[in-house]
Order: structure tokens, then C-alpha cells, then sequence
């Protein structure tokens, strides 16, 4: 199942609204990454764990 990552799910003084969905890998590594290019964070062993443990199943949207 496709994962998905929220960033208003952790309010910040950016208002940061990405929604990051994909491969558990693909969005751990992508969160990881915005996380350190936005949001200063330092990529860490302990970052990536963290992001691991708030991703949700992604809900398929049908129209």
C-alpha cells in the first residue's frame, strides 16, 4: 500500500503544505530530503525513523 506523508500535520512558522505519497522508501527519502532543504533539519538516522513512524496509508481518492 502507498504511503503518505503531511506536513500540516506538524504546523510551522512556514505554513509548509506538501503532501509527499508513494513507495514507503520513496517517501521516507523525499520527506527526508524537504525536511533538510526547507525545513532545516539535519538528515539523521533518527529523522528518517521519525518520518517513518508518522506515515499513513495513502486513501485512494475516486471521483
Amino acid at each position: 500500500m502507498r504511503k503518505k506523508v503531511d506536513c500540516r500535520d506538524h504546523p510551522s512558522e512556514m505554513n509548509c503544505s506538501l503532501v509527499i505519497a508513494g513507495e514507503e522508501d520513496e517517501v521516507i527519502r523525499a520527506a527526508a530530503e524537504h525536511a533538510v532543504s526547507v525545513h532545516g533539519h539535519a538528515d539523521s538516522p533518527e529523522l528518517r525513523e521519525q518520518i517513518k513512524a508518522e506515515l499513513k496509508d495513502e486513501v485512494p481518492q475516486h471521483a
